[in-house]
């Protein structure tokens, strides 16, 4: 049986092969799942992806199962509870980022405004294309993104953090001209 060739980054641990495998770069069109990512994403910032791979059950189970309306009634005593918790990762800024991210979630949604809708509005529903040579760190696309969740009051969302989000969901297939995934996704 031949080996498959994957994107290189997936090379390196058989958590991130199978994270590569069957998640990455798969159109997600779940408003709930969307923010979970960009969440996890930006608990990322400034580390490697496989710490919060690694952790990411601990954390769905710390930020109970990144429900939006259960995450957006945490209150300064959850936050410590999270700080204590070695399973995840433990920055104040970034566990606060994520209770008022769910909160900024609840507001949109209550407003008639679905997540996945406005993810998704940037590229007219349409999955971008990389050309599978080159993998920028941000695009134009990632900056507006970036500008318009800032704007919202979401924090952790720098355009290079979204650019690897859009990614992560599918929104651009970044997926190296040789690897298997790149036509499946």
């Amino acid at each position: 049986m031949a080996e498959l060739t994957r994107c290189a980054w997936a090379e390196s641990d058989p958590l991130m092969a199978a994270y590569h495998d069957e998640e990455w770069g798969v159109p997600e069109r779940d408003p709930r799942a969307l923010w979970e990512k960009l969440m996890l994403d930006g608990f990322q910032a400034g580390l490697a992806w496989i710490t919060v791979l690694r952790k990411r059950d601990a954390f769905r189970a710390a930020f109970a199962g990144f429900e939006p309306d259960l995450v957006a009634r945490f209150e300064e005593r959850d936050v410590e509870r999270l700080l204590g918790d070695a399973g995840i990762i433990r920055s104040r800024a970034k566990i606060e980022s994520t209770i008022a991210g769910a909160r900024l979630y609840c507001e949109m949604r209550d407003a008639g405004e679905d997540f996945a809708d406005f993810c998704w509005s940037f590229t007219g529903g349409e999955v971008l294309r990389g050309d599978g040579a080159t993998v920028p760190a941000k695009t134009p696309l990632s900056e507006e993104v970036s500008k318009e969740l800032k704007r919202r009051g979401f924090k952790f969302v720098g355009p290079t953090i979204v650019y690897a989000w859009m990614q992560a969901v599918g929104i651009v297939n970044d997926h190296a001209e040789d690897c298997f995934r790149r036509d499946q996704v």
